[in-house]
């Protein structure tokens, strides 16, 4: 019988249906610490689905391949404001040195004149400061919602429930709190050796 492949597959099919109740009791008693908002909008059937999407593991990989992902993005744009926030107090640094400069050169009788043109010149560059602040926060939100559609693309390609593309705040949160139970129970079965 063992030479049969019947055999092996009906093995494998236990070993698969064991899983899936594994995964399926630890997620039931994981969701049970989520808002109760959250356990309401995931039912049995949901969680059952996602048990059998976890079952060879791919999705974890998955799942933590998007995250590191999404950390390096993030800290790519973090790293890229500081270098603005930077060169922003470079200039003015610059600016107030050409200023401090100017008034020890100049002339009592040009003294209010040249104040007045150095202030104008601060707030001019304080404006081109906000504004290039406000560009680069606009494309740091552009990016990072980006990064939430790829992710919600990837997930859904690869037959995780509840994952697809939507802006929806409501379903974002629930997707939030399905990657928050994927990532709980795959901590619990590092600890305990059983990946």
């Amino acid at each position: 019988m063992d030479g049969y492949p019947g055999g092996v597959l009906s093995g494998d099919s236990t070993k698969q249906q064991e899983r899936h109740y594994y995964l399926l009791s630890e997620l039931q008693t994981l969701v049970k610490d989520l808002p109760s908002s959250f356990q309401q909008r995931l039912s049995y059937n949901t969680l059952s689905d996602l048990a059998l999407a976890l079952i060879d593991g791919t999705v974890y990989e998955i799942v933590q391949g998007l995250l590191d992902i999404q950390h390096l993005t993030e800290k790519n744009l973090y790293n890229q404001r500081q270098k603005l926030h930077c060169e922003h107090q470079a200039l003015k640094q610059d600016l107030l040195k050409k200023h401090k400069e100017a008034l020890q050169s100049c002339k009592s009788h040009n003294l209010a004149l040249l104040k007045s043109n150095q202030q104008a010149e601060l707030e001019a560059l304080e404006i081109r400061v906000r504004e290039e602040q406000k560009m680069m926060d606009k494309k740091i939100v552009a990016e990072m919602d980006q990064k939430v559609i790829d992710q919600q693309n990837t997930l859904e390609k690869a037959g995780v429930p509840g994952f697809y593309i939507t802006t929806n705040p409501q379903e974002l949160t629930v997707q939030m709190n399905l990657l928050e139970l994927i990532l709980k129970l795959q901590q619990k079965e590092t600890q305990s050796g059983i990946m």
